[in-house]
Parts: structure tokens; sequence; C-alpha cells
């Protein structure tokens, strides 16, 4: 039976938990066919946005996206930096970091090369 070695080099995504409220990185795709969620790249959330990133339509967009995936009121997501990058830092206020885990797919455990939070796969001997 082969030895299988698998390495995991990609980041993990984390987040912060304080005074009521999570913090962690997005990497936003604008101009995307729609709306969604991807997973964990890279260590950010992967979110694809339709709108394009002008006059802050692509931002609108992911507070609505990020709002209504959490369960909370647009007003309680606020982006804290990267208003004008693809890579931003989201705070989402009346959510805890265990919540914000299991909304995005699980404990993100692994980082595979998709994108997607989850285990490697593994190849069958």
């Amino acid at each position: 039976m082969a030895e299988l070695n698998v390495f995991v080099t990609q980041k993990l995504m984390h987040f912060l938990e304080e005074n009521g409220a999570v913090t962690f990185p997005v990497r936003v795709v604008p101009r995307s066919s729609k709306n969604e969620i991807v997973g964990e790249h890279d260590g950010a959330l992967k979110v694809k946005i339709a709108s394009p990133p002008v006059d802050g339509a692509a931002n609108e967009e992911l507070t609505r996206l990020l709002s209504k995936t959490f369960g909370v009121a647009k007003s309680s997501v606020e982006i804290v930096a990267g208003h004008t990058s693809k890579t931003k830092r989201i705070r989402i206020n009346g959510v805890t970091a265990e919540k914000a885990r299991k909304l995005i797919g699980g404990d993100p455990v692994f980082s595979v090369s998709h994108g997607f939070c989850g285990k490697p796969k593994v190849p069958e001997s």
C-alpha cells in the first residue's frame, strides 16, 4: 500500500470574536453570474457578487448577502476595512465565531485547492 502525504499550504480562515461580534476576512469576486458564498479560500471567505465594483454596488450586495446568510439585520454587517479592495475585513454584530463557522460550511479544518471547506480529496489506489 502506498504512503500518502497530504500537505495543507493555504492559510486557514481566522475568526475574531469580541464585543458580541465576529470579524473575518472576505475575498470578493465582482461581476459574477450570481451572488453566492463559495467557501474558504486562502484564509478568507470567498464570495461571488453579481454587481460590478462601481459606486459601492458590490459592497451593498455583499452586505445584503451576508446579512441574509447570517440571519441579522443589514445594519449589523459592517465593512471595517477594504472598501475599495477585493479583500475586505467584515464585522457582523450578534454572531459568534462558532455560529459563523457553522453557517459557512462547518469547521474549516483544511483548505483544498478549489477553495471549499472540508477535508482534502484523497486519490483512490
